[in-house]
Parts: C-alpha cells; sequence; structure tokens
C-alpha cells in the first residue's frame, strides 16, 4: 500500500512538474505574426500587417520568452472586429506623451510634432524647435521617467505614452492615465541599424509607413556601403572606450552597440571578445593592463563646456599612462551641442562615417569624399 502511495504521489507530481513547464503553443496569429514580420534589424519588436492594420510585439531584452506589450495598431478609417487579446492603438495617434528625444526627435523630422503634447527632461533640450514649443506652452515639461508628473499628463488625455522599459517596471503608476502604455525598446537594440530601425515604429503610429520606409532604407544603404568599404582594410586599429565615473570604471560588452559600431569602422574593440551586450564595470588595473596601448580611445563628453588634455589628465593620474592620451588620439562626442541623444540614433551611417574618418580616412570615398565628422572630433589641446 504504502508502495502504490508512493508512486501515486510521484506521478502526481510529475504531471503538475509537466504542467508546470509546459511551453504553450503560439497562436495562429502570433506564428503568422513571426512569419511575416516587416522588421528587419530590430530584434524587440516584431511587427505585421492584419486586416486591422497591424499586430506590434514588443520583447522583453530580459527575458526572450516574455513579451512586454502586445498591441494592434488599427487605423481610424477601418472599422473591422479588434483583436481582444492586444491593446488597441487608433492611428494617427492624436496625443502623445514621449518619454525620450529619440522618439520625439522622429515625430519631428517626419513633420508630425504637433502630436507630441508632453516630453520629459525639457531641460536638456538641444533641439531649437523643440524649445520653443516648451516655451510656448505647446508642449509641457513632465519630470523625469522615475517621477512623471501623472497629472499633467492628464490633462492633455493621451492616446499613447511611449516609455522607456527598465526592468524595475517603474511605469506602473502610468496606467492611472488610462493612455496606452507602449514600451519603447529601442535603446535595448544590440545594433546600429537595429536601434534605427526603431524610426519605422513611429511610421506605424502615424500612418507614415511609407516615408519611414524610405527614410530607413536610405539609411541602411549608407550604413551597409560604408561598412563594405572597411571590410578589407589589412590594419585594424586597437580602440577602447569610456572613462572612468564616480570612481567606478564601465565598459561596453563586446556584442554591444558601440562594439558594433567599431567594428563596422574597421576597428579592433579592446573587449570584443567578451560575448556581453551591456557595459560592466572593471577595476582601473584590469583596464589599464588592456587598454594601456590601444590606439585610439572614445569619450563622450556631457559637460557643458569642452574637454581638453588638461583637463583630462587632471581628472585621474591613470589618464596620462595611456598610449591613446600621450599620442594625441583621443576622440570625443559633446553630447549637448551636437544633440548626440535626440538625433543620433537615426543617423548610424553618420556615426560610421565619423568613426571611419578617425581609423580609416581612405575609405571615405564616392559620395563620402570631404566628410567632416558630424558628432566626433579630435579631442582639444
Amino acid at each position: 500500500m504504502k508502495s502504490i502511495t508512493s508512486k501515486l504521489a510521484a506521478g502526481l507530481w510529475l504531471l503538475f512538474f509537466v504542467a508546470c513547464h509546459h511551453t504553450p503553443q503560439s497562436s495562429p496569429e502570433t506564428q503568422l505574426q513571426q512569419d511575416s514580420n516587416l522588421m528587419r534589424y530590430a530584434e524587440n519588436v516584431v511587427v505585421s500587417q492584419m486586416d486591422y492594420g497591424y499586430a506590434v510585439d514588443v520583447r522583453s531584452p530580459w527575458d526572450t520568452s516574455a513579451m512586454l506589450g502586445r498591441f494592434a495598431f488599427v487605423p481610424d478609417s477601418l472599422d473591422v472586429p479588434l483583436p481582444s487579446e492586444r491593446t488597441v492603438i487608433r492611428t494617427p495617434v492624436k496625443s502623445v506623451v514621449s518619454f525620450s528625444a529619440t522618439q520625439w526627435s522622429v515625430f519631428l523630422q517626419l513633420g508630425e510634432i504637433d502630436r507630441i503634447k508632453c516630453i520629459l527632461e525639457g531641460r536638456y533640450v538641444h533641439n531649437e524647435q523643440m524649445k520653443a514649443l516648451l516655451e510656448e506652452g505647446k508642449v509641457m515639461d513632465v519630470g523625469n521617467e522615475a517621477g512623471a508628473d501623472v497629472e499633467k499628463i492628464l490633462e492633455v488625455h493621451p492616446d499613447a505614452i511611449l516609455y522607456s522599459p527598465y526592468f524595475d517596471g517603474a511605469q506602473k503608476n502610468l496606467e492611472l492615465t488610462g493612455a496606452a502604455l507602449f514600451p519603447f525598446a529601442d535603446y535595448l537594440e544590440t545594433t546600429p541599424l537595429g536601434r534605427a530601425e526603431w524610426l519605422r515604429v513611429v511610421g506605424f503610429l502615424t500612418c507614415r509607413e511609407a516615408s519611414t520606409d524610405a527614410w530607413f532604407d536610405e539609411i541602411e544603404r549608407r550604413y551597409e556601403a560604408l561598412k563594405k568599404t572597411c571590410d578589407s582594410v589589412t590594419y585594424r586599429p586597437l580602440v577602447f572606450s569610456d572613462k572612468p565615473f564616480n570612481g567606478q570604471w564601465y565598459v561596453a560588452g563586446g556584442r554591444s552597440y558601440i562594439a558594433r559600431l567599431f567594428a563596422d569602422a574597421g576597428a579592433d574593440y579592446v573587449w570584443k571578445d567578451d560575448a556581453s551586450t551591456a557595459s560592466f564595470p572593471l577595476d582601473v588595473e584590469s583596464i589599464l593592463s588592456k587598454a594601456q596601448h590601444a590606439e585610439y580611445w572614445r569619450i563622450t563628453n556631457s559637460s557643458t563646456t569642452p574637454l581638453t588634455y588638461v583637463q583630462l589628465g587632471s581628472e585621474n593620474t591613470i589618464h596620462p599612462l595611456f598610449d591613446a592620451f600621450k599620442n594625441k588620439k583621443v576622440i570625443v562626442c559633446d553630447v549637448q551641442p551636437t544633440g548626440y541623444f535626440e538625433q543620433s540614433q537615426c543617423e548610424p551611417d553618420l556615426l560610421l562615417a565619423d568613426f571611419i574618418y578617425f581609423f580609416h580616412p581612405e575609405c571615405l570615398q564616392g559620395e563620402w569624399e570631404g566628410y567632416s565628422p558630424k558628432y566626433y572630433h579630435w579631442l582639444e589641446q
């Protein structure tokens, strides 16, 4: 009897285990969407055309089996049955809250900026048109992502809030607005063309697909042509990136966005053999042992004053020990005056051309002949 009871218990436990670990089958619509994905480079969003408009799934980069959201973009002009399992966003969206400059800058370039009603961190805006809209009260600054002003957002009755998803789920309080919360996961893409392709999502939201498709096609053409010119270079200079911040030095992983740009520009990144896509901290000794003899050093400068060799050398006693410092081969991007965080994501071809200008200027031929870098420059003396 004891043996039978034990076997029965074991059998029930097995059934429970299988049930809990069973992977659900994809629905017919999900499978159709995967098979007809309109996105070519972006990994975190799947878009497919349906009878009702577009099915849009935003994947979680932290759990590839999960979704951050499932949406149906449905044109206002269509009177069709709506999918019950998706959050419906009627297009073109009329009232949008944008949590990132990489979102509202696309609306602006499309001539659709009137749809943007609120943004975050207005004091950091570089674009003159957006500055004017903020000053005139046509666009409201609603704080920062950690504490967006929900009451102000409610005043504009937004159709959608485009937020930047974080692992901690800090966007929960936004549900009080009643707007569709769309996780705009562009910054989590690890390839330059993958990030840039998110501009097409704005095209779907504004019913400007033809414009954004043509825009992205040209970006892709220029980027791939530039990359091809560096495929056959015989010398690949060694480059490292970033500098200590608050006593901690974070370096980009070997499969990261910036690592891909370096590789496509014909350079070898110091941590190219690392398999991570995110940044990770290293101690100063490890940095020095790997990067001391690198030929180039890339830095972004968020200060309102230009960075110089004198300042860089005074910030940390380790800085003058790098060969790139000694040989005056430090490349810097002043993020505020260049509007780097507002528009560079949609200009990966120009970012690539910038790096080629420093690493392999002889490769800038044809339409790129005589090119002057837009975002990066040699560090000042």
